[in-house]
Order: structure tokens, then sequence, then C-alpha cells
């Protein structure tokens, strides 16, 4: 059973959420990171995109946690499928700065050719990009409403007792609260930023 779901958009800090959530509840936190090790979950994240009936109540398997996409996008199942586990709503300071982060990270790979094995998972994508902003998901002004039509649906329709909203320059506290653990001694993880993704090209 997941203790949290996360229905934060990619490019929230879900990467940091991934290894703090980790630390906090002593299991897997399912992330974007995890499909490239699993890529056998590719074909089900595709059926869902379809509509197709999964079963969320044990998918993705023996996780604690789940954020970034593509679990995310299917945060109301995983929600209902997970009655006692905490909403994580991760967010940024605004729509600009959300687009500015994805629009030098992840929308460049998906803007090029991949390796053949991974073709299936670059569809994944897409089609979640159409499915949740539309075909023209690469189009600024589209995304950013898009960025915060979803934040706003989480916020209507998550029950407010199970909804955190986080960002991350509020570190451990409002998440342990939440979760009803200690907050540990060492810094908040800070993974995964726009230096890291450069630092490659700039090699």
């Amino acid at each position: 059973m997941l203790r949290v779901v996360g229905a934060g958009l990619p490019r929230t800090a879900t990467r940091s959420l991934k290894d703090a959530l980790e630390l906090l509840l002593g299991g897997r936190c399912y992330h974007m990171a995890e499909v490239f090790e699993h890529l056998d979950d590719v074909p089900t994240w595709r059926a869902a995109t379809r509509g197709e009936e999964i079963d969320w109540s044990s998918f993705p398997p023996d996780c604690v946690a789940a954020v970034d996409w593509p679990a995310s996008a299917f945060w109301r199942e995983l929600a209902d499928a997970n009655p006692d586990a905490l909403i994580l709503l991760s967010t940024r300071d605004s729509a600009a700065k959300w687009w500015e982060s994805a629009d030098e990270t992840i929308f460049p790979v998906l803007r090029e050719p991949v390796q053949p094995e991974h073709e299936e998972w670059k569809q994944m994508v897409l089609g979640l990009l159409a499915r949740e902003i539309g075909v023209d998901w690469d189009d600024a002004a589209r995304a950013q409403a898009f960025y915060e039509r979803h934040n706003d649906q989480v916020r209507r329709e998550a029950p407010a007792d199970r909804l955190l909203e986080w960002r991350a320059t509020d570190g451990w506290e409002p998440l342990c609260q939440a979760l009803g653990v200690a907050v540990p001694a060492e810094p908040f993880p800070r993974v995964n930023t726009r230096e890291e993704w450069r630092a490659p090209a700039e090699q």
C-alpha cells in the first residue's frame, strides 16, 4: 500500500522527494527514474493512458510512495486505491518557473530521437503529454495554463484532510508532520537540478 500519492507535476522537486520519502518511509518511492530501471512497466502505463483498467491497488508494485509522472498523472486512481495515503501536491513558485525548468531538462529529451530500447518509453510520455496538455504540448503558454489547471484541480478534488501542498523550500518539516515521523538530522535532498542536467552537455 502506498503511504504517499504524489500529485505534483514533473520538475517540482519530485526527484528530491523520492530520496526524501525513501528515507522517511524506509521503502521504494516510484518516480520516472524507476521506469528506466523497469521498462516492463511501460506497457501498463501506456494502457492506463489509453483509459484501460489497471489494478492500482498493486501497481506500481512494492512501493511505499509514488511521485512524478507517470504515477502522478493518475493520482486520483492511486488515491482511491490507497485511501489512507497522503496526497502530496508539489509545486513551484509559478507556472513560468515550472516551464523554464521543464523546457531546459525533460522536454529537450522528448524533442529528439531516443535509443530504440527507449522508444516505447518516449511514446508513453508523449501519450501522457497529449492526454494532459494536448498535442501542442510544446507551447509555453498552453503548458503553463495546464500547470495552473492541474494544480487547481488537485486542490479542488483531493480531500482536504489528506492533501499537503509542498514546495522544495519547505524542506522536511511539513512532510514529517503529515506522515507522523521524526525530522532527520541531515539536510533535505536537492538532486536532479538544472545544473546537473546541463553538466553532461558542457563536458
